[in-house]
């Protein structure tokens, strides 16, 4: 009898385990970001929706996202294993099986296209099947062992959700969520050679032609300022469309002037022990930066 409690008790925890490697197979960092902005997309929009029919909606581009998440686990499951950032992912480490984590995000893509389809429409589940095809065949598998313009590229796919929640809501593509693309399109760059820059031993060991290991350090931290100093025009296109206020127009030039001084402050400095710092304070502000323009957005839409 107690024999048999404790199988049970340990079938049960081993699926618990089971459930919690596949949850982070769609790496939940990156799908809380796709919740937000895509929210935000959807309540600017220029139409509204029920409440719970954008939860539904918004629920199927998450799960989308993880889909797109579990199969880049998949393909670079040999890349994984040699980086201390990804080394301890739920398939290097044995908790989920290769082929599981494939058939767990081709199962979830099809269930996020058909499902943001039914219950949403068809230019929506469109661009969803537009971000997970070039999420997995454009960055993953073609662009990301080939070239260092790798993240610029495949970065688009990144851009999309915001554009996915306002199609949700509005049934069409206008210039306006076009800004949301934009915004997160050349904001990508800067953030992750950032990121680049500090972990450019795992790159290398990997073989994955980042920019600071086929340019160098100086050449990364001159391309994160340029794309940098691109934010200025792209933060002022929805004020110049008519999108937004002068009030999200002086608060995200404040914020991007700041951006570009963490930039520019990592650039000035030669390789020295405080670059890593800088270029970590570059990729945390970033994250905060992006987020903050978003917010922005949703303030401007409350307040006009």
């Amino acid at each position: 009898m107690t024999s048999n409690i404790l199988k049970n008790k340990s079938v049960s925890f081993n699926l618990f385990k089971y459930l919690k490697s596949l949850a982070l197979l769609m790496k939940p960092r990156v799908m809380s970001l796709v919740i937000f902005t895509c929210t935000v997309g959807l309540l600017t929009a220029p139409t509204s929706i029920p409440l719970d029919k954008s939860i539904i909606s918004i629920f199927f581009v998450t799960i989308g996202a993880g889909a797109a998440g579990a199969l880049n686990m998949w393909y670079e499951a040999d890349l994984d294993k040699l980086m201390t950032r990804t080394c301890l992912r739920p398939i290097p480490t044995g908790k989920i099986n290769r082929e599981h984590a494939l058939i767990f995000g081709i199962t979830l893509s099809i269930l996020s296209v058909v499902g943001l389809y039914y219950f949403s429409n068809f230019l929506s589940a469109l661009l969803l099947l537009i971000t997970i095809a070039f999420y997995v065949f454009v960055y993953t598998i073609w662009l990301k062992r080939k070239t260092p313009q790798n993240i610029v590229i495949g970065g688009a796919s990144g851009a999309l959700p915001p554009v996915i929640g306002w199609t949700i809501a509005a049934n069409s593509l206008t210039f306006e969520p076009i800004t949301f693309f934009l915004i997160i399109f050349f904001w990508t760059p800067s953030h992750f050679w950032a990121l680049s820059l500090y972990k450019a031993d795992d790159y290398e060991k990997a073989k994955i032609p980042m920019l600071p290991i086929t340019n160098g350090v100086e050449e990364t931290k001159k391309n994160i300022f340029i794309y940098s100093i691109i934010m200025l025009p792209i933060v002022s296109l929805p004020y110049l469309i008519g999108f937004v206020s002068e009030l999200f127009l002086v608060a995200a030039l404040m914020l991007t002037f700041y951006y570009n001084y963490v930039c520019y402050d990592l650039l000035k400095f030669k390789k020295n022990k405080f670059e890593i710092k800088k270029a970590k304070k570059v990729f945390s502000y970033s994250i905060f930066y992006l987020f903050l323009l978003f917010v922005l957005f949703l303030i401007d839409q409350i307040i006009r």
